[in-house]
């Protein structure tokens, strides 16, 4: 019986932990642009650490519709 109520009381001390740590992140902003993943594969111009464009990339290669006609 004593096992039972040390086996109760660690998983009360993780579930309580698992939901402070999901607090923290919500407070932090973690979740704040998961929508954006999913995109991020047609932005591989762009580094992925600091955002910025590579030298010689992010010009278009194929036609643009601001060359005049």
């Amino acid at each position: 019986m004593e096992l039972t109520w040390i086996a109760i009381a660690a998983s009360l001390l993780m579930g309580s932990g698992a939901l402070l740590i999901f607090i923290w992140a919500v407070r932090q902003r973690h979740f704040s642009s998961f929508e954006d993943v999913k995109y991020q594969v047609f932005w591989s111009d762009a580094d992925p650490v600091s955002g910025e464009t590579k030298p010689g990339q992010g010009e278009q290669k194929h036609g643009s519709s601001h060359q005049g006609s």
